[in-house]
């Protein structure tokens, strides 16, 4: 296996020493005292080597799948090596629920394990991961797209938490931010015995020269304080308090205190949320014109009718506030179950110039794919072509909403990392994007939203703004009534009742 690959595959980014020696440092200063420290995945030792010194009475269980690293560390343990267990194992095969159980006294889990999704890993067909299984408990689509991914880290952080159980034990490792959250999530809402938490910032560029949110993930089991909060740090300390994260029913907010202040806002949408159009071919499906001529992304001149181009606009087009679309995207249908086939007779040209590019449409990956028309797309219906919307980015830190109207003379239409709701007119959207930009909302948004997350916003925060309780308190609520009788239009369904 290449270099790079097997890096990728392993997670195999290794803490320096001066970092676990702090870690291990500031773990010591909170007074534990731990009878066995246990790192799962120990790589290179670091960990292993900081807590060798920090606590010297300590048993060390050391384990880890490569056996050059098991090797290399019992090599150099002479000054503990009375107390150190090293063992070559596969961290997905052991039974560490037993292990636990059969160790004394307080327990010290502490490490960094590997920092790669098992989306990552199918890519380069690597095989360090769980057998497959959804337990996440996401449900239909969800579970067949995005939301299914996870980090192997999360997978661990999971299973150590689920095997430690009710036994004394503090687990500090280093992880992505986001994956610290989704473990919590996870240990929330399955009701794990955990006590007091806390996330601690490091620089990830500095130590692992990766550009990712990552932190010092603390938590403690087998206490009587139960808590479902957590707190956010600047550093590795306790002294730069950042935010409190913590559950809220079913989900987790990123500021609970600003949270408990703005709660009546949390409510059901009125209108109902869409992500944009999801086709996965830019290279065939994504077109710019240049004079006359009209040039797809893969650099190709292409002569095609305008039946099936609409104006599209992307997250950072919404971003940076840029509502003229430089793009245009060919739509091959207007609801998911449209027969393609139309296409040859209503745009023979547009017809051959899909059918040449077959192989690279019909290689899409997704399932969503799977047993539909040749050519088919994703995210289409009626709401698409709506003459004005009100749209978001998905995938950047502003919380900007946007007015999207039309050009040249069709309905602008955005892409998948995107969101919106459909409008009848300009005014009622002008109506609706002041509302959501307003600073009561904004502020609301921010207590919910984590904002170093990979894609901040998702139709689930958007699906959580009450607009008609936002418009009461912002004394609008008359011409919100207008407005939100007739919000589910597009959809088809009765609107909700406006009370």
């Amino acid at each position: 296996m290449m270099k790079k690959e097997h890096r990728i595959e392993f997670g195999d980014y290794q803490t320096p020493q001066s970092l676990a020696d702090q870690v291990l440092a500031f773990l010591a200063t909170q007074g534990l005292n731990p009878a066995a420290i246990v790192e799962p995945t120990c790589g290179s030792g670091t960990f292993v080597k900081a807590a060798a010194h920090s606590c010297p009475s300590a048993e060390i269980f050391a384990f880890d799948l490569d056996r050059k690293y098991t090797k290399r560390l019992v090599k150099i343990s002479d000054s503990f090596r009375d107390r150190l267990h090293v063992e070559d194992q596969d961290f997905f095969d052991k039974d560490w629920k037993t292990f636990f159980d059969s160790l004394n006294g307080e327990i010290l889990v502490v490490g960094n394990p590997p920092w790669v999704t098992n989306a990552s890993l199918g890519t380069i067909h690597g095989k360090n991961f769980p057998k497959k299984s959804n337990f996440q408990n996401h449900k239909g689509f969800a579970a067949k797209t995005g939301k299914a991914n996870f980090d192997i880290s999360e997978w661990i952080l999971i299973k150590l938490l689920e095997s430690l159980g009710c036994h004394c034990a503090c687990v500090a490792m280093l992880c992505k931010t986001a994956t610290a959250r989704k473990v919590l999530k996870h240990a929330w809402t399955n009701c794990f015995p955990i006590g007091r938490a806390s996330l601690h910032t490091i620089d990830a560029k500095s130590h692992f020269q990766v550009a990712v949110d990552a932190c010092l993930f603390i938590v403690h089991t087998g206490t009587l304080d139960l808590s479902m909060t957590a707190t956010v740090y600047r550093d590795i300390s306790f002294n730069a308090k950042s935010s409190t994260i913590g559950m809220h029913g079913k989900e987790l907010v990123s500021d609970v205190d600003e949270f408990k202040r703005l709660s009546d806002i949390d409510g059901i949408s009125h209108y109902k949320w869409r992500s944009g159009v999801k086709h996965d071919a830019a290279r065939v499906m994504e077109f710019t014109r240049k004079g006359n001529l009209l040039i797809n992304t893969a650099g190709e001149e292409v002569d095609i009718e305008d039946e099936y181009l609409f104006p599209m606009l992307k997250s950072s087009d919404l971003a940076n506030g840029e509502i003229h679309p430089k793009r245009l995207v060919l739509l091959t249908q207007r609801h998911p179950g449209d027969d393609t086939s139309n296409i040859l007779v209503d745009a023979p040209a547009t017809w051959r110039y899909l059918s040449s590019h077959g192989p690279a449409l019909d290689a899409r990956q997704s399932i969503i794919y799977k047993k539909r028309s040749r050519f088919a797309i994703f995210g289409v219906g009626t709401y698409t072509f709506a003459p004005w919307k009100v749209a978001i980015s998905g995938l950047y830190k502003t919380l900007k909403f946007r007015v999207v109207g039309s050009s040249g003379g069709k309905p602008i239409v955005v892409d998948d990392t995107c969101y919106f709701i459909p409008c009848h007119t300009r005014q009622e959207s002008e109506f609706i994007c002041e509302l959501l930009n307003s600073d009561l909302c904004q502020r609301f948004l921010r207590s919910i939203v984590f904002l170093d997350s990979k894609r901040p916003i998702t139709i689930d925060v958007l699906n959580r703004i009450d607009l008609r309780r936002l418009a009461e308190k912002l004394g609008q609520e008359v011409e919100a009534r207008e407005f939100l009788l007739t919000a589910r239009h597009f959809e088809h369904e009765q609107p909700l009742l406006f009370l």
